[in-house]
């Protein structure tokens, strides 16, 4: 083996240890913070399910990856470490700017530089790929929309979600083999909605394990790399788990920037919208970012909730500008009525601030165009300035891989 090579596997497992690191705190976050499962349960869940996910619909995606894109003879040693390095940069740019940067789409970002410098690149499938990356988003955003407005506000005063002062598994230990008992204060309806909690950051670590191994690990897989498909597969959660039960347990502290000040539900609503789009673009082989996706669907789902109090001519009619609001997650948070308290968020549980008691009586939710709470008007949608930011990186940081990476491969070919 290549010195090359060994660098080529150092660089892979570096990003597997990112990846794994970041998503364990997005996927297992709610589940933590509300004390269903402790950091290191969270961290092997994330690995058995990312595993799983990498090792079914990631083959796909790493097959896109490896030799859809440019053949697979194009990855030497030295240009599989330069396309990896450029992955790596990507989580670098997202952590420095705090905006949720694909990783994804800056791996592709670097294979197109160089598919263009070695005159290989595969148009109609780029053409595909990209149309994705476009039409996904939209999905999401609008999806968001729809449930925020007119399904979320209904969930919201049914389903409930508790705060445990204690983990939700016990372990009596008073005997010889420690035997395992739910938390005693837990109800039915706890189970419940702390079972939906827990499955759904399964199916999270599923789609994140699906979308992102083939970043890890794609230029070394093929007729040109030094590993198969299963040895690569099998690196990347490695990787994964490596960043599980290390850095993911700070992550899991903080509960992940995207979704901090998120209610449960909410959070519950993002991860399904996002992790089925990604699940499916990865069955067909498209990468494509389960960042992008979340984030996407977390500000049309604010939208939605915020903009129930308008009817939908009152959204198309233009507003007089108002005063610039700094609004991300602020329309889920907000109470479903004035008189009732919000649901607790995820960031709330993890701070170990207690949430404020629900009135015995809830009122009904208004209709849609009738008047809300006061704080949800036009000026609470979102953050324009915000939002322009995001897109802005979405697009830049794969435009910056292919400018920067195109000039290194023209020097490597």
């Amino acid at each position: 083996m290549s010195l090359l090579t060994v660098a080529g596997v150092v660089v892979a497992v570096f990003v597997g240890f990112n990846i794994g690191g970041s998503s364990t705190g997005v996927a297992f976050g709610p589940a933590v913070g509300s004390r269903l499962v402790r950091k290191a349960t969270a961290g092997a869940l994330f690995v058995c399910f990312g595993f799983l996910g990498a090792w079914t619909v990631g083959r796909n995606v790493i097959a896109t990856m490896s030799s859809s894109i440019v053949p697979a003879t194009q990855f030497t040693p030295a240009t599989s470490v330069a396309v990896l390095f450029f992955t790596g940069a990507s989580l670098l740019i997202s952590n420095l700017y705090g905006v949720p940067a694909s990783t994804s789409m800056t791996a592709v970002g670097a294979i197109v530089g160089l598919g263009l410098a070695s005159g290989t690149l595969n148009q109609a499938l780029m053409f595909t790929i990209v149309s994705a990356w476009i039409v996904a988003p939209l999905l999401c955003l609008a999806i968001g929309a729809v449930v925020g407005r007119y399904v979320y506000p209904y969930l919201d005063r049914y389903v409930a979600f508790t705060k445990f002062d204690l983990h939700f598994i016990q372990l009596d230990q008073s005997g010889v083999i420690p035997r395992p008992y739910l938390n005693r204060n837990a109800s039915l309806q706890d189970v419940a909605g702390s079972l939906s909690v827990v499955i759904i950051a399964c199916y999270m670590a599923f789609s994140a394990g699906a979308s992102n191994a083939a970043n890890a690990v794609a230029p070394l897989v093929g007729e040109g790399g030094p590993l198969t498909v299963d040895l690569g597969v099998l690196l990347a959660v490695f990787a994964f788990a490596l960043g599980s039960f290390t850095i993911a347990r700070r992550t899991l502290e903080t509960v992940g920037d995207d979704i901090t000040e998120l209610p449960i539900l909410a959070s519950l609503i993002v991860s399904i919208v996002g992790g089925t789009v990604i699940t499916i673009l990865s069955y067909l082989g498209i990468p494509a970012s389960l960042a992008v996706s979340t984030t996407s669907t977390i500000i049309g789902l604010g939208w939605g909730r915020a903009s129930r109090a308008a009817t939908l001519a009152e959204l198309a009619t233009p507003a007089p500008e108002g005063p610039d609001v700094d609004v991300s997650t602020g329309a889920l948070v907000t109470s479903r009525v004035e008189e009732a308290p919000a649901s607790p968020t995820i960031g709330d549980i993890a701070r170990q601030e207690d949430p404020v008691e629900k009135p015995s009586e809830v009122p009904d939710v208004p209709g849609v165009g009738t008047e809300g709470p006061a704080d949800l008007d036009e000026r609470s949608l979102f953050d324009p300035v915000a939002a322009k930011r995001i897109v802005t990186m979405w697009v830049l940081t794969p435009s910056l891989a292919v400018a920067a990476s195109y000039p290194v491969f023209e020097l490597l070919l």
